[in-house]
């Protein structure tokens, strides 16, 4: 682990595999996780590529509290983007699962400068009018979930926060069934959560995706259900140079469930 001192900030960081003269791969997790998130993954992937996994303000190793105004989407894509330049190794190639892909699509957004290549794994977040033709305003509907998921952590049950959060993207009863060591990633994060719910991160627009401009592959879990399928297609519909590619018999955490053809798809992608 080595780390980076960014806006106020030291940001840890895994960078695994040799200097092959290609751009790095720079990869940012999602939701309760952190850089552990792509060790299934690390070992195909830096086969042919030098690969930079962060961990985000207020996540693992960090032990936060839930206080304080610096956990949002806005703070951490600034801190991608200091990162990156602070890394100072030319424009990257980025790559970001779930609230990480929402993350790395705003980033490229105001910094096409500091990357070559885009991918996005289920990025999260809404869709606005211009997107969705039954938008109809207001909070998500998963917000009401992630509120309850973490009012439990707060109050100290974080076991049962988790679970109301894993129960919602996966379907229910299935946070019993995690690995032990998926489970203890996740509760390292959990008071992260307290934070996610106040993010108020904008939802995407046709005109968003229609700035990004940079070869992007988005990746989709073949058996990912509810609103992440729906914002990976309206998006990618609209991002002028995007290709989709699906992973079989996988759902959002598709990279632990099929590591290696995740990883074909990531490096062809990158090779083409």
């Amino acid at each position: 682990m080595q780390g980076l001192h960014v806006n106020g900030y030291d940001m840890p960081y895994l960078d695994v595999g040799e200097d092959s003269g290609r751009p790095p791969l720079v990869c940012v997790h999602g939701s309760l996780n952190d850089f552990r998130a792509w060790g299934c993954v690390l070992g195909p992937l830096t086969q042919r590529h030098r690969v930079i996994a962060v961990s985000l303000r207020h996540f693992f190793p960090a032990r936060w509290d839930g206080i304080g105004d610096t956990y949002s989407i806005a703070q951490h894509v600034d801190d991608v983007i200091a990162f990156i330049e602070k890394l100072d190794l030319g424009p990257v190639d980025l790559m970001g699962h779930s609230r990480g892909g929402h993350i790395c699509f705003r980033v490229a957004q105001r910094r096409p400068d500091l990357l070559r290549r885009l991918i996005l794994a289920e990025p999260g977040g809404e869709l606005d009018a211009s997107l969705d033709p039954d938008y109809a305003g207001g909070p998500s509907p998963l917000l009401a979930r992630f509120v309850a998921s973490a009012e439990k952590i707060a109050a100290g049950d974080v076991d049962g926060g988790l679970a109301v959060f894993v129960d919602t993207l996966e379907g229910a009863g299935t946070w019993p069934r995690l690995p032990a060591m998926v489970k203890q990633n996740l509760r390292d994060n959990a008071y992260t959560l307290i934070g996610q719910v106040r993010d108020n991160r904008p939802p995407f627009s046709k005109a968003d995706a229609e700035q990004i401009k940079m070869p992007t592959l988005f990746i989709l879990g073949a058996r990912t259900k509810g609103l992440l399928p729906k914002v990976l297609h309206a998006l990618a519909a609209h991002v002028p140079y995007s290709k989709t590619a699906i992973i079989p018999n996988a759902t959002h955490p598709m990279f632990e469930q099929a590591p290696q053809k995740y990883s074909e798809v990531v490096l062809d992608f990158l090779a083409s």
